[in-house]
Parts: structure tokens; sequence; C-alpha cells
């Protein structure tokens, strides 16, 4: 059976005020974000978005990327030098004395260029066959990348000097410890999916990774995460004080995202997935289910949108294989290239899903498909049921039912009342509780010391519905 979830109604006055450090002057941060190796990355997006949020609302914010250089389909704020180099990391585990030649011979490998060249013949970034490497970043300055680990805490305590450093996941962890000995302000850390890549790590490097993180991180002064299931998740996941875990919502620049409800609908009824290719994010579940309702409705499409990596490439080949029973009744249409095409792609749906087999700890997808006046059909756990009740644009469906998302993707699809209501009250309450200037609020009261009164308010409402 699928669950309605209606809307909740909270009103937030704006908090919006110049944001300022103790001493008076304009508050200085630094997020240090992972680049996402020459893909759409929904973290690196969410950063990128997130800090031209916070200099919107008064604050200096510079954007530090890591690994590689970031790739958005917005303007990019990150700084062109990129700390922790890929190349140089990994040449730096793979041979013993890499890291002690002297940095000038080595440091053109970090270059945006070079790094935006190896991403196309890079060591795969398949979790299952990084645990050796994971542990040694982990390692920090006792492992093999330590002269990264001291250029990055001297850049930040000698030369950028921040008032709050705020870093993008927890698995870069192992440069903490060496910043928090040359760094006097604040140091926060943003948990937004770490644990779906330790979790894929093979053992033993699963529980040894984690027991590092956890010895670590009890040193950083917070955590931000996007949902309150998540919070309480990671407290338990990481060990860490659930009062050290603070819930800012979620948030989308709504700029070029001008689509609206309407009672139209395709010639072809048709479903959406817009997100990754790969197995996490649950493509094979929407093309079981599709093919349930195909069967009943063989008038019905789905257009699949999405970034495909090499190491994902033999599951989608099983996935077209599996499809080609439904004749052209799937298509792929490739990842969108600009924000425009991907607002065009998602305008093409009637009802977007991405039932992921991982609890999803953010969400995006769902905030800039219900944006654009698409409503969505959604398991029933992670995040999702907050996004769902709160905006009231969609339908929750049994995660382990196949025949339950059949059944509520063909509920929206041929209801038109309904979906135009729902896509009505997603669009409507999105801008209202999922903006980015929210988002801003929110950081920045918890980087003054106080409760934001989004976490508090918003909870309130859902808790209380």
């Amino acid at each position: 059976m699928t669950e309605r979830a209606g809307g909740v109604q909270c009103s937030i006055d704006s908090l919006l005020r110049e944001p300022m450090s103790d001493n008076g002057r304009q508050q200085h941060i630094a997020i240090i974000t992972a680049g996402g190796a020459g893909m759409f990355c929904g973290s690196c997006m969410h950063d990128n978005t997130w800090a031209r949020a916070l200099r919107a609302a008064g604050a200096e914010v510079t954007l530090l990327p890591t690994y590689t250089p970031i790739r958005v389909d917005e303007d990019d704020l990150s700084a062109s030098e990129v700390f922790f180099g890929g190349v140089n990391v990994y040449l730096d585990y793979a041979i013993p004395l890499w890291s002690r030649i002297p940095r000038g011979l080595t440091r053109w490998l970090d270059s945006p260029r070079v790094l935006g060249l190896a991403t196309k013949f890079s060591v795969s970034n398949n979790a299952q066959k990084l645990g050796p490497l994971t542990l040694a970043m982990l390692s920090g300055e006792m492992g093999p990348q330590r002269t990264h680990v001291e250029e990055l805490a001297a850049f930040l305590s000698k030369d950028l000097k921040p008032d709050i450093v705020c870093f993008s996941n927890a698995l870069l962890v192992g440069a903490l410890r060496r910043l928090r000995e040359q760094f006097t302000g604040r140091i926060f850390c943003t948990l937004q999916g770490d644990d779906v890549f330790l979790e894929d790590l093979a053992e033993p490097h699963r529980t040894q990774a984690l027991e590092l993180i956890r010895e670590r991180a009890r040193e950083f002064d917070g955590f931000l995460v996007h949902s309150r299931y998540y919070r309480d998740f990671m407290a338990e996941y990481l060990q860490l004080p659930i009062e050290k875990i603070h819930v800012v919502p979620l948030g989308i620049d709504f700029k070029g995202h001008d689509g609206s409800p309407d009672s139209r609908q395709n010639e072809r009824p048709t479903v959406g997935y817009f997100a990754r290719i790969c197995h996490e994010k649950g493509l094979h579940k929407l093309v079981e289910a599709f093919g349930i309702l195909h069967a009943r409705r063989p008038e019905v499409r789905l257009k699949v949108g999405g970034y495909l990596g090499k190491q994902n490439r033999r599951y989608f080949r099983d996935i077209e294989r599996t499809a080609r029973a439904m004749g052209d009744a799937f298509e792929y249409h490739g990842s969108p290239s600009t924000h425009a095409e991907k607002v065009e792609l998602l305008r093409s749906f009637d009802v977007l899903s991405v039932p992921t087999v991982y609890r999803e700890p953010k969400g995006l997808y769902v905030l800039e498909a219900l944006a654009n006046g698409v409503p969505v059909v959604q398991p029933r756990h992670g995040a999702f049921p907050e996004l769902v009740e709160a905006t009231g644009g969609g339908l929750l469906v049994d995660p382990a039912n196949p025949g339950d998302l059949a059944s509520g993707l063909e509920e929206l699809l041929y209801d038109a009342d309904q979906r135009l209501e729902l896509a009505k009250a997603g669009h409507a309450n999105v801008r209202a509780h999922y903006s980015a200037a929210r988002m801003a609020e929110a950081t920045l009261e918890i980087f003054r010391d106080g409760q934001p009164a989004a976490e508090a308010v918003v909870s309130e409402s859902v808790e209380s519905s």
C-alpha cells in the first residue's frame, strides 16, 4: 500500500543578519570539499550551493577542493588550488619513497588540468578496492600522505586564517589532528553519506577504518547533517554525542528551476529517474517495478538520466538486457552537462523515483524534482519520509516490495488530480522550507553557538503532524 504524506506548515522568521566573528569583523568560513573525480557529485554540488548561500548571507567563504577539482552544473566557486591531489595521494601510498621527493618536483601533478586528465584513467573509486588507501588517508600525520596533511594545516592556520573550518565528510578526518594543533578556530564536519562508502569496504579494512574515524572524529567541535534520521544514525554509527550533531535543512538554489505544476501529462505517461547510475541508487529496483507496471500499462515510459562511471557499466548493461523486453518504453538520456539540460530532463517526467538501496541521508534530486513541479514516489526509509512529509510532494512505498513501488507509480500517473495536488504542494513547500538561504541561516546559527531555529521548528512541526 502507498502512504500519502501531507504537507507540514511551519513558518520561520528570517534570521539573516550580518554574520560577525567575536572581534566584530565579517566571519570567514573555509569549507574543505572533496572532488568527484570528474563526475557530477551531489556532495560537491551541495557544498558549492552552500558556499554561495553563505556568501549571500554575508559570510566570507573559501571553498577548497581536495583530491580533484569539483564538477558542478552552476558557477564553480571553488579555489583553483587542489589539496591532497589525487595523483600524488595515490603515488604516496603506492610508492614508498615518493613522499620523500621534494614537493617542488611533484606539485605540478596537483594542477587541475593534470587531475582532470587523470580522472579519465584513474584507479577505480570502488570502495571494495580502496581499503588500504583509505586506511593510509585516515592515518593522517602518521601515514604516507603526511606531507599533504602538513600543507593543508599550514595553509589554513598561517595563510588563510578563517574563523571556522568545515570538512565536507568524515573521511578527511586524517588531517584534523595536525590542524587542531595549529588552528585556533572551531572545526566542524558535514556528514553526508560517509557510511555508504565505509560499509562497502572489504574486511578487515571496514572495521579498521571505522575505528580510526571514531577515534579522530571526537576532536571535531560539531557536526552538520541534513536529516533527523541521519543525526540519530550517525550518533550511534560513529559513537558521537548526539548533542554535537546539528540538523541543517538541505537546500537548493532555485535559480533556473522555473518549472511549475500543471495538469499536463506526456502523451505516454512517464516515470523518471535522475541520479548517478549505480547499484546503491536503486535503478535496478525501479526497472523491476516498472516492468510490473509496464505489463499492466504498456503505454508507460521510463526515462533515465544520470552519470554512468566506468565501474558501473556492467551493472547498467545488465539493466539494459532486462529492459529489452519493454521495447522502446526504456530510454537512457545520459548525464546532462548543463543546469538547463538537467531542468529540461526533470520537466519531461510526470513523476520521479530514485528507490535507493541504502538509506539516503540527503536526497537533492527529490528537492530538484519538486522545485520543477514533478511529484515523487520514494522508499519509506532514510531521509525520504522527512522530505516527503515536510513538502507534501509525493508518496512513500515499501522499500522491499517492487509491487508497492509499481502501484505508487501507477497511482500518480493515472490520477491527474492527485498528481497535480502533490505537485503544487511540493512546489510551494520546497521553496518555503528547503531554500539555499534557509540552509545558510541554520548554518550560521550553529556557527554562532546557538541552536538553529530552523531545526527546532521544522522538527517540531514534522513530529506533531
